[in-house]
């Protein structure tokens, strides 16, 4: 029988050989948007359109056997499309709850920063609780459950910022990029040979991914790595360039990557390289900069790495 300590390193290895063939070059991307599912965590992905960020979810879907759906959000996309409505059923006589798109596995939220903001508050209870309310009910959403969300950079016709209190409830925040040349150039030649992801087999099931989060989740985190990662969190809060620093939500959120992490690395106990690895992925759309601050989020917290010394850990 196959150890958890080598079952979530021999999946995801398996896992991530699959996607690789339909989103080329952006291994380190698609490892950290495996590790933050399995950390039971929702992703934000931050870039021009055009650059995969769909194919990468709907390869994650397919894979993972999840329950997919997409909205492109406009303005005129209202709360209901995404938690659902209640209808009157003449031959009952009954309201009957009709399913809204965030009743899936994996809820893909495409340029999410073009909703109103009454629409994309309607995903907060959805992404902390794992339930919608409709009329005064509440309806569980499946399990597993994630939210991709992909947005614009800040100045693309027809934004607007997503609020701090939903931008809090991401796990991470990642950016693609432009394709290399070559892989470019793969990506071309694969599209020729035939659609790519059609290739794409589902490799476990829906209960094997939930007993693989649990497994994470069970990751040992000693005492001195727990203090590391508080004081990572509360050098945040002490910063000029800081207006606001990261929350208790932030520390949840980095202790849970930094243990997918060690369990992607093959280890059942998470190191302080854990931690540091994914601090500015975690971090870095949490916290909020002072007018006056010339540097960016990601430098900030750089410097922050560079001055907490990380603890020993044998």
């Amino acid at each position: 029988m196959q150890s958890k300590d080598s079952m979530v390193t021999d999946f995801a290895q398996q896992i991530l050989n699959q996607i690789r063939s339909v989103v080329v070059g952006k291994d380190q991307v698609l490892l950290w948007v495996l590790a933050a599912i399995l950390a039971r965590g929702h992703i934000l992905l931050e870039d021009i359109p055009g650059v995969g960020k769909t194919t990468m979810a709907l390869a994650f879907s397919k894979v993972l056997d999840l329950q997919y759906s997409r909205v492109q959000f406009t303005p005129d996309v209202m709360p209901s499309d995404l938690t659902g409505f209640s209808l009157y059923n003449k031959s009952t006589g009954q309201m009957e709850y009709q399913p809204g798109a965030l009743l899936s596995n994996l809820f893909l939220a495409d340029e999410l920063n073009r909703a109103t903001s009454r629409t994309q508050s309607a995903l907060l209870e959805a992404m902390e609780e794992g339930q919608v309310s409709v009329d005064g009910v509440t309806h569980l959403l499946p399990k597993p459950f994630v939210v991709i969300a992909t947005q614009n950079p800040l100045g693309a016709a027809g934004t607007e910022l997503l609020p701090d209190s939903q931008l809090d409830r991401f796990m991470i925040r990642l950016t693609l990029g432009y394709p290399a040349p070559r892989d470019e150039v793969a990506m071309v030649l694969r599209r020729q040979e035939g659609g790519a992801l059609s290739g794409l087999e589902p490799l476990l099931t829906r209960e094997a991914l939930t007993l693989l989060q649990d497994t994470v989740e069970a990751t040992f985190v000693s005492d001195p790595v727990i203090q590391y990662i508080v004081d990572l969190i509360c050098a945040t809060r002490q910063q000029e360039a800081v207006a606001r620093g990261a929350s208790p939500r932030a520390t949840i959120a980095l202790t849970a990557m930094a243990k997918a992490v060690a369990r992607l690395r093959g280890r059942d106990y998470v190191v302080p390289g854990d931690v540091r690895e994914v601090y500015s992925l975690t971090l870095a759309h949490r916290i909020v900069l002072t007018p006056q601050s010339q540097a960016s989020a990601e430098d900030v917290l750089k410097d922050i790495l560079g001055k907490i010394p990380a603890p020993r850990v044998r």
